[in-house]
C-alpha cells in the first residue's frame, strides 16, 4: 500500500515549484488542478506518467492521503485511473470510490468528542487572538480542524508558541506550513485512516511520503517512507531510521518520490490482497 501526502509532496503550486534551472531547461509540467479558473497544482509530465503507472500497478494500492477537505481533493484531476481509496481532512474522511465512508467518519467524530476540546472553542480562541495585521483568512475544514492563512513575515513566533501551549492541554496540535497555520485535534491522524485502508485491502506493507509535521505520524507508521528536501520536516531536520530524507526540492522531489515508490515495488512488491470496500471500519476509534 502506498500512502502519500499530496501538496508539496507529489503536487505543487506555482509558488512551490522551485525550479533552479534556466527556463529553457525546465521540465514540462502537467496541470492537475484548476481553481477559480486558474491553474493551481502541477507535476512534471514524467511524474504524471509515473503516477498513472502506479494507479494501474497490481502490486500496490495507491492512496492519496491529504489534509485537504473533500471539496479541495475533488478539484484534482489525477493522471491515470482514479484511486479507489483516498484519505481527506487529515484522516477525518475515508473516501471509497469518491464517496465518504460514513461509519469511519462517525468513529472519528466519536474519538474527537471524547478526547478534545470542541471545535467551536478553538475557533473562538483563534478569532479573538489572531491579529488582522497578519491574518488573511480563517478557514473551517469540515468542522474537523481549523487553519489560518497568514502573512508569514508578520506572524509573531511568540503568538504561535502561545497558541501551541494553549491548544496542547485541550487535545489539539498546531502546525505552521508556509502561509498556513493548522490547529488540528490530536486524534485526527492520517496514520489511523491508512491503517483502516490497509486492513480492508489486505495490504501488509505500507510505504509513504510527506513533507509536513502533519505527515510525521504517517511516516512513522509506515514500513518505509520518504520526505522531500523542503517543508517543515526538512527544516527541522526530522528523520527516522526507515525514512529516506531526499535532497531534492520542489516539483522535482515529487518526481523522485514516485520513482522511489516504483523502485520499491520492483524490489519488494507482490500482488496485493483483494480490496473489500464494503467492509466495516475497525472496532477502535483512531488514536
Amino acid at each position: 500500500m502506498i500512502a502519500s501526502d499530496l501538496d508539496r509532496t507529489l503536487i505543487y503550486s506555482p509558488a512551490a515549484l522551485a525550479l533552479p534551472m534556466p527556463d529553457e531547461d525546465a521540465p514540462r509540467l502537467l496541470g492537475v488542478e484548476v481553481h477559480q479558473g486558474r491553474p493551481q497544482s502541477f507535476l512534471t509530465e514524467t511524474a504524471g506518467r509515473l503516477f498513472a503507472a502506479l494507479t494501474e500497478d497490481p502490486r500496490a494500492v495507491l492512496v492519496p492521503t491529504t489534509t485537504r477537505t473533500r471539496k479541495q481533493y475533488h478539484r484534482i484531476n489525477f493522471p491515470g485511473r482514479a484511486p479507489e481509496y483516498a484519505i481527506c481532512a487529515n484522516g477525518g474522511h475515508l473516501l471509497v470510490n469518491g464517496a465518504t465512508d460514513r461509519d469511519w467518519h462517525a468513529s472519528v467524530r466519536a474519538a474527537l468528542a471524547a478526547d478534545c476540546a470542541p471545535h467551536a472553542e478553538v475557533a473562538a480562541h483563534l478569532r479573538t487572538t489572531a491579529d488582522p495585521a497578519w491574518l488573511l483568512k480563517d478557514r473551517d475544514a469540515e468542522g474537523l480542524f481549523r487553519y489560518l492563512v497568514v502573512e508569514r513575515a508578520l506572524l509573531p513566533d511568540a503568538w504561535v508558541k502561545e497558541l501551541t501551549d494553549w491548544a496542547g492541554p485541550r487535545g489539539w496540535t498546531v502546525s505552521l506550513q508556509g502561509r498556513k497555520l493548522y490547529a488540528v485535534p490530536r486524534p485526527l491522524t492520517k496514520s489511523a485512516a491508512v491503517a483502516e485502508v490497509a486492513r480492508r485491502t489486505g495490504g501488509g506493507t505500507v510505504i509513504a511520503a510527506g513533507d509536513s509535521l502533519l505527515d510525521a505520524d504517517l511516516l512513522l507508521a509506515a514500513d518505509h517512507g520518504w520526505r522531500p528536501g523542503h517543508g517543515e520536516l526538512a527544516a527541522e531536520g526530522w528523520t527516522a531510521p526507515h525514512v529516506t530524507a531526499l535532497r531534492s526540492q520542489g516539483v522535482l522531489s515529487g518526481e523522485e518520490i514516485l520513482r522511489a515508490f516504483l523502485a520499491h515495488l520492483d524490489r519488494h512488491g507482490d500482488r496485493h490482497g483483494p480490496a473489500d470496500p464494503s467492509a466495516p471500519p475497525g472496532p477502535s476509534a483512531p488514536a
